[in-house]
């Protein structure tokens, strides 16, 4: 059984780039994580100020020690003072 994410996120105006890059960023080292199967950030066409990111992790316990991770909280912070609004997060299972 996997566990999928879907995290949405809306930047406040003038810092969309600032987003995608937080968000691209996340890439590689989430993807060298044990239990992370895939990461991917998706920004909407028509509305660049509306990122999704989709990913798949092996189970529960790698998605919680990913949320530890330096490069997880370094984004956490910079998300902090750019989104306009709180992140939604789903957790879906795959079964």
């Amino acid at each position: 059984m996997t566990l999928h994410v879907v995290a949405e996120l809306r930047v406040t105006a003038g810092n969309e780039d600032r987003l995608r890059t937080a968000l691209e960023a996340m890439i590689e080292p989430s993807l060298v994580e044990p239990g992370c199967l895939s990461y991917q950030p998706f920004t909407n066409p028509n509305d660049p100020a509306h990122m999704v990111v989709v990913e798949e992790w092996q189970d529960a316990d790698a998605l919680e020690k990913h949320f530890a991770t330096d490069h997880f909280q370094h984004v956490a912070g910079v998300l902090e003072g750019i989104l306009a609004e709180p992140m939604i997060i789903r957790r879906l299972i795959a079964e």
